[in-house]
């Protein structure tokens, strides 16, 4: 039997086996578990990462297996840097969202002002909203899988303000956001590919939350654990996290202590990074 006749009966009988073979309804279906954590498992975590680097994981990474595995491509950057005591770093645990392009007709231009802010309003409300807001708790990392094409800045100076007070320690992106000028002032960890300009409404429309994404190459599962610097975006699965935290934190200590020796020589003062 043909290697492609061997998977067609093989997708059939996976097909067969959710009882859906013989019925007319073709409703999608998820094959990827959605897992939960408890609060005390994701802050159990958080501490076995305080103070690792996206270099030091990614050894870790190596060390379980795991070889350009979780690295997010080099294009999804920090959009501002802190040097002296790195502001920009976090490390937290994934919360998923995705938006998609829309496929809906928008609003003309002849509305009024009150008639095309209810339009706006009622997009944001029924078709693309934030329902990932209640999901936010002490140590979250939003990560968001964004209509790639789409000029639009689904994040804004106003609303990741509201998420860092919900809990969140950093936003991830691998599309855009707007209002960066002001978000730099506001110091929020965000991570982008690019600036955009325009709002959701007649852009996009939210399509599930806490599903495993794609954002930056990478697959993202709710409950990963987020690393982020000026190195870029790792990604942890969750059932190797204290394996490779363990083995980061041996690497990085190995590296801070021949750092030091090396600034005694040159005659510097300690700095953050090798506290």
């Amino acid at each position: 039997m043909r290697a492609s006749t061997l998977f067609f009966a093989a997708a059939i009988g996976l097909y067969a086996s959710t009882g859906q073979a013989q019925s007319a309804d073709r409703g999608g279906r998820n094959f990827i578990e959605t897992r939960t954590f408890s609060a005390e498992d994701d802050q159990r975590i958080l501490k076995a990462f305080d103070g690792l680097r996206v270099a030091d994981v990614t050894d870790g990474m190596d060390f379980v297996g795991l070889h350009n595995v979780g690295l997010m491509d080099p294009e999804i950057h920090s959009l501002w840097k802190d040097p002296k005591n790195f502001g920009h770093r976090f490390v937290g645990i994934a919360v998923t969202v995705r938006y998609v392009p829309t496929q809906r007709p928008i609003a003309g231009g002849d509305k009024s002002y009150d008639e095309f802010r209810a339009w706006e309003g009622k997009w944001y409300n029924e078709l693309s909203p934030e329902p990932f807001i209640p999901l936010i708790r002490k140590g979250t990392a939003i990560v968001i899988d964004e209509a790639p094409d789409a000029d639009v800045g689904s994040i804004g100076s106003n609303n990741i303000m509201g998420w860092k007070l919900a809990g969140a320690v950093g936003v991830v992106t691998d599309a855009t956001a707007r209002d960066t000028d002001e978000v730099i002032t506001e110091q929020v960890p965000l991570y982008l590919r690019r600036p955009g300009r325009g709002i959701r409404p007649g852009r996009n429309e939210v399509e599930s939350v806490n599903r495993p994404v794609v954002v930056g190459g990478v697959l993202v599962k709710p409950g990963d654990v987020i690393v982020a610097d000026g190195d870029g975006v790792v990604v942890v699965p969750r059932d190797v996290a204290l394996k490779v935290a363990e083995f980061a934190h041996k690497i990085i200590e190995g590296d801070k202590a021949g750092r030091r020796e090396l600034y005694k020589k040159l005659g510097l003062p300690d700095d953050a990074s090798v506290k």
